[in-house]
């Protein structure tokens, strides 16, 4: 006999949830774990990780006693074998991470590594072309400082810093900009440019390199991961169709999502 799925007083018969996933907008959710669990059903924990990291997991939820742990499993309607898959679930998914893209990660990151280099920098922008150069000028011949020409002058809100933006990736700042804090040397300061109404004063005050340490690893992972799991996404549509060939009755038009 088929489990039926009872929230209150309501029952939800199997033929009404494809639709009530698909209602709720949760079928994208379900995808993604669907292709999660495909990719990750070969990856194997020895005794002692699956140990450990069920452990973790519980005292990071508060699940110190057997009885909370049955009280949670009953809550979640799940049995012992499923919680252990939950419990132990990011520590699979690393560990595919790591056997998918792992040996790839140093030649990943040098062809990154002009994106993921920061930088602090001082910006000033004004949409008049004679101040812009007036000040240039007083700033490069040190007749003013940085600092206080932005605090008076500039027009966006790094007049509250001083004109100090960062450290941030070198990314995201406007392109040209970028381009020129890339060629610069630290205390240069660069004349002002046009961009779009601005005009715009930038001097690069530090370069910090991006280095392959742990942390830059697991972005690094993170989005080759994330990126995969977009193009899986994309290539493994979602349909509603009728599972019952001797059916004379339609389930719906098929949903198709991508």
């Amino acid at each position: 006999m088929a489990s039926v799925i009872q929230i209150g007083n309501k029952k939800i018969q199997p033929a009404e949830l494809p639709h009530l996933l698909a209602g709720h907008k949760i079928l994208h959710i379900l995808q993604r774990e669907v292709i999660i669990d495909k990719a990750i059903a070969t990856i194997e924990l020895t005794p002692e990780e699956k140990a450990t990291t069920i452990e973790q997991f519980c005292q990071q939820n508060k699940l110190t006693a057997k009885e909370a742990i049955t009280a949670a499993q009953k809550q979640l309607c799940i049995t012992s074998q499923q919680f252990e898959a939950i419990a132990t679930r990011e520590l699979r998914v690393e560990k595919f991470k790591i056997a998918t893209w792992g040996n790839k990660l140093e030649q990943y990151f040098l062809q990154c590594k002009s994106q993921l280099d920061k930088v602090v920098y001082s910006l000033l922008r004004t949409d008049s072309s004679e101040i812009a150069q007036e000040l240039f000028f007083r700033i490069q011949d040190g007749d003013a400082t940085f600092a206080d020409c932005a605090k008076e002058y500039s027009q966006g809100a790094e007049a509250q810093t001083g004109g100090l933006i960062g450290p941030v990736p070198i990314s995201q700042a406007h392109p040209a900009i970028a381009q020129k804090l890339g060629t610069s040397k630290p205390g240069q300061v660069l004349p002002p440019m046009k961009l779009e109404n601005w005009y715009v004063i930038v001097r690069l005050e530090k370069l910090i390199g991006a280095q392959l340490d742990d942390a830059m690893k697991a972005t690094l992972l993170n989005h080759l991961f994330e990126q995969w799991l977009a193009e899986q996404i994309q290539n493994t549509p979602i349909s509603l169709v009728n599972d019952n060939p001797h059916s004379t009755n339609t389930l719906a038009p098929a949903l198709v999502m991508s």
